[in-house]
C-alpha cells in the first residue's frame, strides 16, 4: 500500500502543481479532502486545492518541481521538494517581479481510498518572499 500511497502524492505533485493539470486533483483529491495549512484566503477543501494550484502556476508560469523524498508509512505519505519559477504573474497582491525563486517545502497528507484526505504542509515562504525582494533578506 505505501508504494500505491507514494504514487497518488507524486501524480498529484507532478500533473497539478507541475502542469497546471486540474482534473488530477479531481481523481486524486477526495471531496472530503481537509487542508490544515491554507494559504491565506483559499479555502482549506478540495475546492482550494484547485485554487492553489492556479495561483501559483499563475504566478510562475514556468514551474518545475524537484521531488527529493517521498516516505510513506501506513496511510500517511512524506514529501520533500523544491519548487523552481520565474514570477511572471501576480502572487497574493504581488506584482510580477520577474525574479526566480526556489522554494523548499515539506508535505505530509493521508490516503484513504487511493484520493488524499488531508494535507499539512510547510513551505519556505519567508525565503520565497526574500527571493521576490518583497521582505529584505536577514
Amino acid at each position: 500500500m505505501s508504494d500505491a500511497n507514494k504514487a497518488v502524492l507524486r501524480r498529484l505533485i507532478e500533473e497539478a502543481f507541475g502542469k497546471g493539470n486540474l482534473a488530477a486533483v479531481d481523481q486524486l483529491v477526495a471531496d472530503t479532502f481537509v487542508e490544515h495549512a491554507p494559504p491565506p484566503g483559499i479555502p482549506a477543501n478540495k475546492a482550494g486545492v484547485k485554487q492553489t494550484v492556479e495561483m501559483f502556476r499563475s504566478a510562475f508560469p514556468d514551474m518545475t518541481i524537484a521531488i527529493e523524498d517521498v516516505i510513506a508509512e501506513g496511510d500517511k505519505v512524506a514529501v520533500r521538494l523544491v519548487s523552481r519559477g520565474t514570477h511572471k504573474g501576480p502572487l497574493m497582491g504581488i506584482a510580477p517581479t520577474g525574479r526566480t525563486v526556489n522554494i523548499r517545502e515539506q508535505h505530509w497528507v493521508r490516503i484513504a481510498n487511493g484520493q488524499i484526505v488531508e494535507h499539512w504542509g510547510i513551505e519556505d515562504s519567508l525565503g520565497m518572499m526574500q527571493q521576490l525582494g518583497v521582505v529584505p533578506s536577514a
